[in-house]
């Protein structure tokens, strides 16, 4: 018995050790196989990873609550949109779908402050911001809610 033969179990084998020589069978590519991703050093895959493919979790329907459904969507004009109307009109939603400004009424209409308005108009939406508020009541006009 020589001192390189012992062993701890006798189920114990060595490591396996890639690219060493003509003799092992695994030099050249190291058992990598030929090109590839997987065949390049530094590679991290992760396991979840299909190739491209649309993973599983975007694939399957989810379940569960989801707000989006609920959602308060507004239709939005800007103050700058207005100047179209006459001095002295009353704006209500129906007649800005008629005009073809807004397409489709949503929830509800809000009213921007992009732009500046020179008519005194009397606009009734369901929610007008800030900025809008001051620039039709500086025009002269009447900001109405609904």
């Amino acid at each position: 018995m020589k001192l390189e033969n012992l062993c701890a179990t006798p189920e114990a084998k060595s490591r396996k050790r890639v690219g060493r020589g003509p003799g092992s069978g695994m030099g050249k590519t190291s058992t990598r196989g030929e090109k590839g991703q997987k065949a390049r050093s530094g590679v991290s895959i992760s396991p979840w990873f299909e190739g491209g493919q649309s993973p599983l979790y975007r694939r399957i329907p989810k379940r569960g609550f989801n707000n989006a459904r609920f959602r308060i969507e507004f239709a939005t004009i800007n103050v700058s949109d207005l100047n179209r109307f006459n001095d002295g009109d009353v704006v209500t939603p129906e007649l800005l779908k008629e005009k073809g400004i807004i397409k489709k009424q949503l929830c509800g209409i809000k009213v921007l402050g992009n732009g500046t308005l020179e008519k005194k108009l009397t606009v009734r939406a369901n929610r007008f911001s800030s900025s809008a508020l001051t620039k039709i009541e500086s025009a002269g006009g009447i900001a109405e809610v609904i």
